[in-house]
């Protein structure tokens, strides 16, 4: 019974299910019920389409659709790889973000789930999963109503722009799992979105239209076949199509890439200053050093925290790990 427990969740540790069409179909297939021989959190039968869509690629070589929320855990766990993905084989393709709106509500009761403190405790055990820093104590402290207004502000800013608004998603993330911040709220939102230097009063006047670009995601994900998240969608110039469904090893992401341009050269990141990573990313877990210098993670922290005793780091300690920052 207590591993049951356990997959009857709303944020699963393999793949974060979409709750955007959370009525049950007619043989009761339940959306929040994570199969854990395949690691998916299966969506009713007759969601997806039998139809190809076309994945046009535009500047380089190979598309990636990423299928994400901001309140997505496992997605925060794949940020160790697509982090070092984007440092490796960056010349070779673009990521197009899509918002998945994984809570629309708490107006449903299904499988075990029917308030926001039934989550708390998971993303604890997610955390220590993904060796990435959680606390799942937002849920009880200050519980997120819906993940739409974070995926709404975050369509608003790529209205803006497409870098900041992927910068702005990572503080957004921050302030959920480090800080216990409920980045429904406004204030929460302008926050996160001042310091990724968006302006954050044309944010505001965006969000309307944001919301139409938000349902187009929804749409598309419905057209794509998407049953959870995280998920990517690769396709080369030829529209030959790979799809990588939760959270994976590094390998699964790179192979992928390879097999739809195998001409692809990795670069591998110099590492003679150990500060360098920051210069790209301002802030770093000890998991994301690690895979993206191939140390394990232990390893990875005791270096950094080296760096933090030597006051070349800040850091910012929560009951489930660390998150470094350049100073």
């Amino acid at each position: 019974m207590k591993i049951l427990s356990l997959l009857l969740i709303l944020i699963c540790s393999s793949s974060c299910q979409s709750q955007t069409n959370s009525k049950m179909s007619e043989d009761k297939t339940n959306p929040l019920l994570c199969d854990p021989i395949s690691g998916m959190c299966e969506m009713p039968v007759g969601e997806k389409s039998n139809e190809k869509t076309s994945i046009p690629t535009e500047n380089k070589p190979v598309k990636i659709i990423y299928y994400t929320d901001p309140i997505c855990s496992s997605c925060w766990g794949i940020e160790p790889q697509l982090r070092k993905l984007k440092l490796e084989y960056g010349d070779y393709f673009e990521i197009d973000y899509r918002m998945g709106g994984l809570l629309p509500d708490w107006s449903y009761n299904s499988g075990g789930i029917s308030k926001p403190s039934d989550v708390a405790h998971h993303w604890d055990e997610v955390s220590l999963y993904y060796e990435m820093p959680i606390d799942g104590n937002v849920w009880i402290e200050d519980p997120l109503d819906s993940s739409y207004p974070s995926c709404i502000a975050m369509k608003a800013a790529q209205m803006q722009s497409k870098e900041k608004a992927i910068y702005f998603m990572r503080i957004l993330r921050e302030k959920l799992y480090l800080d216990k911040k409920n980045i429904a709220k406004w204030e929460n939102i302008a926050e996160a979105a001042k310091i990724a230097g968006l302006d954050v009063q044309k944010l505001k006047t965006d969000y309307d239209d944001a919301e139409e670009l938000f349902q187009e995601d929804l749409n598309l994900g419905k057209t794509l076949g998407v049953r959870g998240f995280p998920t990517l969608f690769l396709a080369n110039a030829d529209n030959n199509q790979l799809t990588v469904y939760g959270s994976k090893p590094y390998a699964a992401y790179e192979n992928a890439l390879l097999k739809l341009f195998p001409k692809a050269k990795k670069k591998k990141f110099k590492n003679e200053n150990t500060l360098d990573l920051f210069e790209i990313f301002p802030t770093l877990a000890p998991k994301e050093y690690g895979v993206i210098l191939d140390k394990s993670t232990s390893e990875a922290k005791a270096i950094l925290e080296k760096l933090y005793q030597q006051g070349l780091l800040d850091k910012k300690t929560i009951k489930n790990g660390s998150l470094y920052i350049k100073k």
